[in-house]
């Protein structure tokens, strides 16, 4: 190979390859995209999931909270950061209420998918849900599933506050990350947890883990783009880091952040929680 050649092409992620990863112990990158460009420019970095997340309702269109963000929303914004990648698998959040039932949940992620290109969709909770979950994947639709601090539950929740701390929450916890991975998610986030039970949760499970304030032993990370790049707005959660100012442009921040996932530097003591 000539100096002057371009790299190859990396190798699309796919769904399957997310259990290679964690049996490899290779940690997986993930950030939320909203847009074409930004989604190009993670991708150009080798970010390996990409998640719309409903969090665009805070950092896009200014809202208090993602309750009221829309299927419609959702479409617009995957089908705009699906055209920014090549090999980032794509993920894409089903909003509050849009999987309140199994037949709901199946029109909501067929739209994700077949309008908006996402590859795989992120629902909150267990319980009740499980139903969904199963439905989903008898249905070839893979499903990312998300407990512990679950953005759409705020009001029941009284609030954004650390979840399974105590013994009886953690293992409450614990049985609700094993149910959906018998209903077959093939990937569950874990937010605002503590180091401990994310850590125990992780090794038990089969699929991959992946954590947003739950510590170094999930077998990833996520974080929202712009908390990343330290321009959300309001009060920064303790698990955010500002990579911008560590990777002197956006490009550098995204690389910066890639590799203290990868590297295990990310999350430190100062960015997680203890029981």
């Amino acid at each position: 190979m000539y100096a002057g050649d371009a790299a190859p092409p990396r190798k699309p992620v796919t769904v399957p390859m997310l259990r290679e990863f964690k049996r490899d112990r290779q940690r997986i990158t993930m950030l939320t995209a909203y847009d074409a460009s930004f989604a190009a420019a993670m991708d150009e970095a080798g970010i390996d999931a990409v998640l719309v997340g409903d969090s665009l309702g805070n950092v896009v269109q200014g809202r208090r909270t993602t309750l009221p963000v829309t299927v419609d929303d959702m479409v617009y914004h995957c089908a705009a950061v699906s055209r920014g990648l090549k090999a980032a698998l794509l993920v894409g959040d089903l909003p509050f209420q849009s999987y309140a039932t199994p037949d709901r949940a199946l029109d909501s992620s067929h739209r994700l998918m077949a309008e908006g290109g996402a590859a795989m969709v992120k629902l909150e909770g267990a319980g009740p849900l499980l139903e969904c979950i199963e439905f989903l994947t008898r249905r070839d639709i893979p499903v990312c599933a998300h407990l512990g601090l679950t953005p759409q539950s705020v009001r029941k929740m009284g609030g954004y506050r650390v979840q399974g701390r105590g013994d009886e929450a953690a293992a409450r916890l614990r049985a609700d990350a094993l149910a959906i991975q018998d209903a077959g998610a093939e990937l569950l986030v874990l937010e605002c947890v503590p180091n401990a039970v994310a850590a125990a949760i992780t090794a038990e499970l089969q699929i991959p883990v992946i954590g947003i304030g739950a510590g170094v032993a999930c077998d990833g990370q996520v974080l929202v783009m712009h908390d990343m790049l330290g321009v959300a707005m309001g009060r920064r959660p303790r698990f955010v880091k500002d990579f911008l100012g560590e990777g002197g442009s956006i490009r550098g921040a995204i690389r910066a952040y890639i590799d203290a996932v990868r590297d295990g530097s990310f999350p430190d003591a100062e960015h997680s929680y203890e029981s």
